[in-house]
């Protein structure tokens, strides 16, 4: 390219996106909202623009773009999280002379299949009965559940799901620490709805206040957890024929939620044991029996980053105080995501982090610091799975397209990018690529809307006119 093609090409480039800035500048589009934008090259990191991209905003689940590359640095992809069975007593003629420990070590993916494969491994051991307790060890992390930040009103949802290091999860997007309520409506008018519970565990209990009604009218059904309980109730009315409703719902303590697991799983293979299911510590003298390994990180980071899991991204928070410092907590943890955030060159003294999830409304971070770490992991060994973790725009499939398969379809896999929501907050960071082919890295921030489903339509316009420029 010449000198005056040169300049040609950067006049063009420059009017691409002056674009953007009239775009974000129309009377009305933002409504006195706050905007950070910035847009750099992938091929040199040059910022190529630049709006309010130094302003502190809060990220929503950006904030899982650097609790992602913070494990991965640390932990490497081919981490996994144990959980273990352990012995403090003799075997002999098929009965264990003491207590059965179930440790965690923060597995987030535990299903009750993986608690029934625990059982059928004691009871191969050739134990059918135990002459003691049955435990369950969640001492890897700290005994606090929730995250500085999370508001009252999230805590009984799934994204609000408290943290222990011994959980589980109903299915395979691996919420931890929930289980799934689903109402379907009766046989005819004035019946009661019928209940599924998923797993079923007796750790919950469920009162069915709703009714089987008539009318084209959709489902009108709320289903809450009482705080500081498992008591579960289902109010509201549902029209006969009517699609089921489905909610997941997060536990209280959810330790005692996969111990009740186990123990349904020990009487499937007909264990028994004399004495009481608690919680405790493991003894520094007990034997392992059995050892479980969860899926890689690289794997992991799959439902994590494409569904934006709350959970994993507090686990690994946790995991990494626990691994560096010997303390499973979100003090040591968010110290390791620090350390390793200021080897990718972020500023680090202009960051407020609070969680590892991004669902606290105090996290702060510029647009510019999420765009230069963007930039910087591209020559990490470990790219390709952080990059494959990102939500691809338009692709249905939910392990593909995640949080942004029913956006910006016209784009398709051009786009790769992590989304983030709270009240008031909408953002996207991640990749696209230009009408020359060229990728480009972008972060779009908007704080302070006063209806946050307006902001994912502000930020797929913008990201169309990225992927217009030269």
């Amino acid at each position: 390219m010449n000198q005056q093609t040169e300049s040609e090409y950067a006049t063009e480039r420059n009017r691409s996106f002056q674009q953007i800035d009239d775009f974000i500048k129309k009377e009305g589009m933002l409504d006195d909202a706050i905007i950070g934008i910035s847009i750099r090259s992938a091929s040199s990191g040059e910022k190529l623009f630049d709006h309010m991209g130094n302003v502190r905003l809060r990220p929503a689940s950006n904030m899982k773009l650097l609790t992602a590359a913070a494990s991965l640095s640390k932990l490497g992809g081919a981490y996994t999280f144990g959980t273990e069975l352990l012995t403090d007593g003799p075997v002999k003629d098929n009965k264990l002379f003491g207590n059965l420990y179930l440790r965690g070590k923060g597995d987030p993916t535990l299903l009750p299949k993986d608690f029934e494969t625990f059982a059928e491994k004691i009871r191969q051991s050739g134990i059918s009965h135990i002459e003691g307790d049955i435990v369950g060890d969640d001492s890897w992390y700290d005994n606090v559940r929730l995250s500085a930040d999370l508001n009252w009103s999230d805590e009984h949802y799934y994204y609000g799901a408290q943290v222990s290091a011994l959980t589980a999860s109903p299915n395979t997007d691996y919420d931890a620490g929930s289980v799934i309520v689903e109402v379907t409506p009766g046989i005819v008018q004035g019946d009661k709805p019928f209940v599924k519970l998923s797993p079923g565990t007796d750790y919950v209990k469920i009162t069915n206040k709703a009714e089987t009604v008539l009318g084209d009218m959709e489902a009108d059904i709320t289903i809450n957890r009482v705080h500081g309980t498992n008591h579960i109730t289902i109010e509201g009315a549902i029209p006969v024929r009517t699609s089921a409703v489905k909610e997941w719902i997060s536990v209280w303590e959810p330790t005692g939620y996969a111990l009740d697991l186990f123990l349904h799983a020990l009487k499937k293979y007909e264990i028994t044991w004399s004495g009481n299911a608690k919680q405790a510590v493991t003894p520094a003298g007990a034997n392992l029996l059995f050892s479980h390994q969860s899926m890689p990180l690289s794997d992991l980071l799959v439902p994590f980053m494409k569904l934006s899991n709350n959970g994993h991204a507090e686990i690994l928070v946790k995991e990494l105080g626990k691994t560096v410092h010997g303390e499973g907590s979100w003090e040591a943890g968010l110290t390791v995501v620090e350390n390793e955030l200021a080897k990718f060159g972020m500023k680090t003294d202009t960051l407020l982090l609070r969680d590892g999830s991004g669902i606290s409304h105090i996290n702060l971070i510029p647009a510019n610091e999420i765009s230069k770490l963007l930039n910087t992991v591209q020559d990490m060994e470990w790219f390709s799975s952080f990059l494959h973790s990102l939500p691809v725009a338009g692709h249905s499939d939910r392990m593909i397209g995640g949080t942004l398969r029913d956006r910006m379809k016209e784009l398709g896999e051009k786009v790769k990018a992590k989304t983030g929501t709270i009240f008031g907050v909408s953002t996207l960071s991640g990749y696209t690529e230009n009408s020359l082919g060229k990728t480009l890295i972008f972060s779009i921030m908007i704080n302070n809307l006063l209806d946050e489903e307006e902001g994912p339509d502000i930020i797929d316009q913008i990201v169309k006119l990225i992927a217009a420029s030269r």
